[in-house]
């Protein structure tokens, strides 16, 4: 089969290549896995980290790809659902434990063994990828294959910040930066707290007016004062710095979730921009998001089809990885970026 690897770390700043198309073996399911037909596959800004280094180290060669949508069509010998023929979904959490506290405590994300799709094993950059069976999702009917896939990661992940911010409806909110997962929470919030007016913060003037024609109320570069005091903020952006200036615009006791699997290190002179009594006091909080469970996915596909949520995407051809993986790190994203694989 055809796929995408990824064999070892490169900077993104001098190669325009950084992942390779080969030819490699279908791979068989084992007893409690499920062989899928990649339709679809997203592309994800955690692309960007694993193959420039800011994640633990991916197993090499890797295939990458976490938003993953395709049809069972094998199954191993313990797997009696998902029925071959059926549609599922992948998302980043590829595996856990499932036996220490955390795992028992419904933090699986947060489980020493956590293992990740498209790092610590292959992904959906392929024609062809194994699951495992407990960790695959059926997708709603309403969702085209395009539009399932950042539903995935891009969604769900932002559906766990959201719930981290721990805000109630008619209080004002924020999100800092406007990408694949930001544009998502603002559909979502709107939907969940029709009342709380939210505010963007976003350096490219396209993506605040994007951001006020989904709904936000105010939309203003990184670090621009908002009209009103939030009482959270969700911060997508690679680097420290907006994260730092959305701090300003936190009422007392307000809270910052960073949505980000790690920050650039070329923007870490922006950390001494940090003010305690500015940024921090008056109980102010910072916390941020690790992976995702099943349950976080589970739940946020069925709000999705409740409020038939419909991601803003771009799709490009199986061959094109690369350039989409380029884009994103040029910032040249408006919803969130899509390979077709079959």
């Amino acid at each position: 089969m055809k796929a995408f690897v990824l064999d070892r770390i490169v900077d993104l700043s001098v190669t325009r290549q950084p992942l390779r198309m080969t030819g490699i073996e279908v791979p068989e399911p084992g007893e409690d896995e499920v062989l899928l037909k990649v339709r679809v596959c997203g592309v994800c800004h955690t692309e960007l980290d694993e193959i420039e280094g800011r994640t633990p180290p991916p197993r090499f060669p890797v295939v990458l790809g976490h938003q993953v949508v395709g049809e069972v069509v094998a199954q191993g010998r313990r797997v009696g659902h998902p029925a071959t023929g059926a549609r599922v979904g992948v998302a980043w959490i590829y595996s856990s434990c499932g036996e220490c506290e955390l795992c028992r405590q419904g933090k699986e994300n947060l489980c020493a063994d956590f293992r990740a799709t498209g790092r610590d094993a292959h992904g959906g950059y392929a024609e062809y990828m194994v699951a495992r069976a407990d960790y695959v999702y059926p997708l709603p009917d309403c969702f085209s294959d395009e539009e399932a896939a950042p539903l995935l990661c891009a969604g769900a992940v932002g559906y766990r910040a959201l719930k981290l911010l721990n805000v109630s409806n008619g209080q004002p909110l924020g999100l800092t930066g406007f990408g694949a997962s930001a544009h998502l929470v603002l559909k979502l919030a709107r939907f969940l707290y029709p009342d709380s007016p939210v505010h963007v913060f976003a350096r490219n003037p396209a993506e605040r007016d994007f951001a006020l024609k989904l709904g936000a109320v105010w939309a203003g570069d990184i670090t621009e004062a908002s009209p009103v005091s939030l009482v959270g903020v969700i911060d997508t952006t690679p680097v420290w710095l907006p994260g730092i200036a959305a701090l300003e615009n936190l009422r007392p006791g307000g809270r910052l979730v960073i949505n980000a699997i790690s920050k650039e290190s070329a923007d870490r002179d922006a950390l001494t921009k940090l003010n305690y009594v500015k940024h921090l006091w008056m109980e102010k909080e910072v916390k941020s998001v690790a992976n995702i469970t099943r349950a976080d996915v589970r739940e946020f596909l069925a709000i999705a089809e409740a409020m038939a949520l419909k991601p803003e995407v771009q799709v490009y051809r199986f061959d094109e990885a690369n350039r989409a993986l380029l884009e994103i790190k040029k910032r040249r994203i408006r919803g969130a970026k899509v390979l077709r694989i079959a």
